[in-house]
């Protein structure tokens, strides 16, 4: 009604403006009481074809605008009709049907579900009948088939209970008699008359036993032991899967560095580690950390942590509490005593190649790479007379004079990484991703190189640094910023 109403009051606005624009000449006032006395008081013929109700309006009073347009308010009667509450009713009455099909297609699946337990559970009995009736010794697979469709049927019941708000007759009795069944099995599986469920366990305990025996009979015999810090053995055969330790302290950023064990011969036994990461660019070494202990190393409770003006890639080591490492930028070689925090000496390294052009492959900055084995330090490099071959250098701790070098004919920048062990190096290179192999060695006890043949796995791409320790008889890699360590096997 409300809406006839607006329409019928926008004609009658219309015609007021119309006649205001046609009969300019005409005043405003004769007009808006003539306009306005038809809409209260229309004619005899308007009404009678019309055939509309004059109270619907009342006269109101107008003014003009600005612009000469003819302006008044009118205000409608509020609606009888409750229109909000019959929509509102007719979406609840929506809602509760959408409901009720929901509900009723829940019902209709538990039906069918309820139907389908019955029938298992029929079956279950005539088999448990037949069983019990026949003088049949079961297998206890015959009981373990029957107590695996049980347990299924329990399952399945539980979560039907949890699904059914309130008690449900169906339901519960199903459960009853699932439980039921339960008991009657296993006092079946319990009562077998001629013990061959007994018999079978007592073979199958044997066949184990006998399984064992055969095993530890054909297991190789424990590699031989020889003492840390000795050579009798015939060179480094393999080496383990790798042992994470954990990430370096300095975090995952600090991809290149070293780490390893102090190898002291006067106190062998003695516990003392470092961890050398370089900065995030993989050049300049300034901070480093000593562990007094590796259980101390694990829970970050450093001993001390040291800084250095300034060492260059991830070639140093720790010898008898004196770290060696190439000062940056230069050819020489530093003694640094970790104790009380000085260097103890500088020297040039005779013929040396720096500036990054002969380092490993896939590592930077390392021109100058020391090891730590049984007979002592030794320091490898490339000179410009052996073509960036590997130079080996054993050096004097105390003076760092050179005390003999060997030119090997093995390329430096094709090897990603080297150590030393009882006098002889060994050279590594890249399979893939995850694997390297050392792949050549070179023995300075009777001057002879070749080709060896021994995998190794690591975490992730590059290999920055490697260092054997003479007393565990440990490999310590630092691989992109991880601390690994391998357990070595030696040759008879």
């Amino acid at each position: 009604m409300k809406h006839i109403q607006v329409a019928l009051l926008l004609l009658m606005l219309s015609i007021v403006t119309q006649a205001s624009t046609t009969e300019a000449t005409t005043s405003m006032s004769p007009l808006i009481d003539t306009t306005l006395q038809y809409l209260s008081q229309p004619r005899e013929t308007t009404a009678s074809h019309l055939r509309m109700t004059p109270e619907l309006f009342a006269n109101v009073s107008g003014s003009l605008d600005d612009r000469g347009n003819c302006q008044c308010s009118v205000y409608l009667p509020d609606t009888t009709f409750p229109v909000q509450k019959a929509e509102q009713l007719q979406v609840i009455a929506t809602t509760l049907v959408e409901k009720f099909e929901r509900e009723l297609s829940v019902v209709k699946e538990y039906s069918e579900r309820i139907e389908l337990y019955q029938q298992k559970i029929l079956n279950l009995t005539i088999r448990v009948e037949h069983m019990e009736k026949t003088s049949v010794s079961y297998t206890e697979l015959d009981f373990q088939l029957l107590k695996v469709e049980i347990s299924d049927l329990d399952r399945l019941v539980t979560q039907l209970k949890s699904t059914v708000i309130g008690s449900n007759v169906i339901v519960d009795q199903i459960y009853l008699e699932i439980r039921n069944l339960t008991i009657l099995v296993n006092e079946l599986e319990s009562l077998d008359k001629n013990n061959i469920l007994a018999i079978r366990r007592q073979i199958v305990s044997l066949q184990n036993r006998l399984k064992e025996c055969e095993e530890s009979r054909n297991q190789t015999t424990a590699p031989p032991y020889f003492p840390p810090g000795s050579c009798i053995h015939g060179g480094l055969l393999n080496v383990s899967q790798p042992y994470v330790v954990k990430l370096n302290w300095r975090g995952s950023s600090f991809k290149y560095g070293s780490w390893g064990r102090d190898y002291s011969p006067s106190d062998p036994e003695q516990e003392v580690y470092w961890v050398a990461p370089l900065n995030a660019e993989g050049r300049y070494l300034q901070y480093f950390r000593i562990y007094k202990t590796f259980d101390d190393l694990l829970l970050f409770k450093p001993m001390y942590e040291r800084t250095l003006a300034y060492g260059e890639g991830s070639g140093a080591a720790l010898y008898n509490k004196f770290l060696y490492y190439h000062a940056y930028s230069s050819t020489n070689i530093v003694k640094y005593d970790i104790t009380n925090n000085r260097i103890v000496l500088s020297k040039a390294l005779p013929n040396v190649v720096t500036g990054n052009r002969f380092s490993y492959a896939g590592v930077s900055w390392q021109d100058i790479d020391f090891a730590v084995d049984e007979n002592g330090l030794w320091v490898l490099y490339s000179t410009e007379n052996n073509m960036g071959n590997i130079v080996i250098s054993k050096l004097n701790e105390t003076t760092l004079d050179v005390i003999n070098t060997w030119q090997t004919r093995q390329y430096k920048p094709s090897v990603s990484n080297a150590f030393m062990l009882c006098g002889v190096l060994y050279a590594t290179r890249t399979v893939n991703t995850r694997k390297e192999e050392i792949f050549y060695m070179y023995d300075t006890n009777t001057g002879q190189e070749g080709r060896v043949n021994i995998m190794m796995d690591k975490k992730l791409d590059t290999i920055q640094g490697i260092d054997y320790s003479p007393t565990d008889q440990k490999l310590y890699v630092y691989n992109d910023g991880y601390l690994l360590r391998y357990d070595i096997t030696f040759r008879h």
